[in-house]
């Protein structure tokens, strides 16, 4: 086991956001924003940003690893454009004024129909239906979770009809 396997996930968190040169074996040596390290492995996956494309990743195998250095620190900028990589289209088409709308707007709706609604979370982002399902942002069907599967479906089959309705 390499030294930076046996770093702890706390440890690897310090690289996050950041742009990091990382030797491996062999001489080879990869550059990119860290996105995430693989606490199971000690992968890191490093994000490009190469010129006419919009993003490249790459995966550094934890094995290989021999050395991470730090060359730049990430400004909130870069930071927003890493958090962006991975999520769904849909979520980056609202602005939080328009996601408070959305809420506001469904909550209003199933609170209509006598559906028993309230607000979870720090900011109250996250609805709940009858304390056994919730709603995240952007509050469409696929935002919807539950251990019920019954419950689950039928809400997001509501929340579909509404969402076609109003669109």
């Amino acid at each position: 086991m390499n030294e930076w396997q046996k770093k702890s996930p706390l440890e690897w968190e310090t690289y996050l956001n950041k742009l990091v040169k990382v030797a491996v074996v062999e001489k080879h040596e990869y550059e990119g924003w860290v996105l995430t390290v693989d606490p199971v492995s000690a992968s890191i996956v490093l994000a490009t940003f190469p010129e006419n494309e919009s993003v490249s990743i790459s995966v550094v195998l934890g094995h290989a690893v021999e050395e991470v250095e730090i060359l730049k620190e990430g400004d909130d900028e870069m930071k927003q454009r890493l958090s962006c990589i991975f999520a769904p289209e849909e979520s980056k088409a609202y602005s939080p004024e328009e996601l408070e709308k959305r809420k506001n707007s469904l909550k209003t709706w199933l609170e209509t129909n006598h559906i028993p609604i309230t607000e979870q979370g720090e900011s109250g982002e996250t609805l709940c239906v009858a304390g056994v399902l919730t709603i995240d942002p952007p509050y469409g069907p696929e935002e919807c979770s539950s251990s019920n599967e019954i419950i689950l479906s039928r809400v997001q089959g509501l929340i579909q009809g509404y969402l076609e309705k109003n669109q």
